[in-house]
């Protein structure tokens, strides 16, 4: 139970500092785990790679495969509930406020200040995942033509993510 717990507290906090939408959530979370020593940056990775191929939003994504490799289904329900509960109580309160004062210049300078930190946090992430991300040519190969169907050719990020698996499996499965 004690365990339940501190998933819980590692995703309450990853969800509730996670400004700018679902890729943001990533570095916080990354943290939590390394730190609490629940995995490695690899085993991280590896897992960030598996729950970024699948439909829905990374942040539950996310917080069902930490908890499960941590707690098991307690850990799901743990970690879930930890990026859940207080961002959904407070979307419900908080609409009609942000609806009223959309136009606010406090709340707007509020917002544009906190991108740059956001891409600054992805970034790191970015380039701590990167680090153990490529062991090999091939793995170089695969984000080359990644880069070149995402920006030449505007292919779907989907498409691109099963083209990769697809190109992983016959070089090197």
């Amino acid at each position: 139970m004690e365990h339940f717990f501190e998933i819980f507290f590692a995703f309450f906090r990853a969800s509730n500092l996670a400004f700018g939408g679902g890729p943001a959530i990533i570095p916080l979370v990354q943290a939590e785990v390394v730190n609490h020593g629940w995995m490695t940056i690899e085993q991280f990775s590896e897992g960030l790679a598996i729950v970024t191929s699948l439909p829905g939003p990374i942040a539950t994504l996310l917080s069902g495969f930490v908890g499960y490799h941590v707690g098991g289904w307690l850990g799901v329900l743990a970690a879930l509930l930890g990026t859940l509960a207080l961002t959904s109580i407070l979307v419900i309160v908080l609409t009609d406020f942000l609806m009223k004062n959309s136009e606010s210049p406090v709340l707007k300078g509020a917002l544009t200040g906190v991108r740059p930190l956001v891409t600054v946090l992805v970034a790191k992430t970015a380039f701590d995942m990167g680090l153990s991300a490529f062991p090999n040519f091939w793995s170089w190969v695969i984000a080359g033509l990644a880069m070149i169907c995402l920006y030449k050719f505007k292919l779907h990020p989907g498409i691109v993510i099963i083209l990769s698996m697809v190109f992983g499996v016959i070089v090197l499965g």
